[in-house]
């Protein structure tokens, strides 16, 4: 279903997409509601929130993942429940931006909405921090989202989860000496192991969310293993290329069980 072609008609309590009357439908599964992250999409969600209020199951909650879209909403929760992160700066304020990368000496600015490290700008204390700034502002960001680049390996860890259990690790792993791990720079998906303790702190910061499907990004640091995000939408490519998994089936399985069990 593409979600630009859906059509939310209230005053009939019905949303169509083409000949597709969505209302008639027994469950709806969300992996994607846009081609790119922006706050656009929260628009999409609150159509498919209104769904749910019709009576159709919609895995995971839209409710749910409007609280993951926004970079800045995922983060303030996971600090708030004590989720160990990378030190981050959130500022309107050019010159207290310019203090925070001074502090840091190294940091990545980050937009409040975007996926595989799009956007981002890796900036280092110095003379051009505020020209550098005012060009991350020209791009649209009116907030400054401030991250401390930390000194992490070669890869980076997504640990997934489905219906709040855990599921399997991926790696992603750097090439071409860039400094993200993301595939859209040449990140390749390796099959990985966590510990026992990355495994529970990860479904910690999952739980906080409450999704049916989705995925944490975990990096392993000098100071223990640091959370980033946990995904809106979560990822099936990493778990097929690594670690042989479907988890579209996966997934499609749970739904039906999940039916099954609520009309039982």
């Amino acid at each position: 279903i593409d979600m630009e072609k859906v059509v939310c008609d209230l005053a009939n309590r019905k949303v169509w997409f083409e000949k597709e009357d969505l209302t008639t439908f027994d469950a709806l599964i969300i992996k994607k509601v846009g081609s790119s992250y922006s706050p656009h999409l929260l628009d999409r969600l609150e159509i498919l929130h209104y769904l749910t209020k019709l009576g159709v199951k919609v895995f995971s909650k839209p409710d749910r993942i409007l609280k993951l879209l926004d970079r800045l909403s995922c983060t303030t929760r996971l600090a708030a429940a004590g989720i160990p992160m990378p030190a981050s700066f959130i500022t309107e304020d050019t010159q207290k931006a310019c203090s925070a990368i001074s502090c840091y000496g190294k940091a990545i600015l980050k937009p409040l909405f975007s996926t595989k490290a799009r956007g981002m700008m890796v900036v280092e204390d110095g003379p051009h921090v505020q020209k550098q700034l005012e060009e991350f502002k020209l791009q649209g960001n009116k907030l400054f989202y401030i991250q401390k680049m930390i000194d992490i390996p070669e890869r980076d860890l997504g640990l997934s989860f489905l219906g709040g259990q855990y599921l399997a690790t991926y790696a992603r792993v750097k090439s071409n000496g860039s400094w993200n791990t993301t595939t859209r720079s040449g990140g390749k998906y390796k099959t990985d192991e966590p510990t026992a303790e990355m495994i529970k702190l990860a479904w910690k910061a999952q739980n906080i969310f409450g999704l049916d499907f989705t995925c944490v990004d975990m990096a392993i640091t000098e100071e223990g293993p640091m959370i980033f995000e946990v995904s809106a939408f979560g990822g099936f490519r990493g778990l097929k290329e690594a670690n042989g998994i479907d988890a579209s089936a996966r997934y499609a399985d749970y739904v039906l069980t999940h039916l099954n069990e609520v009309t039982a």
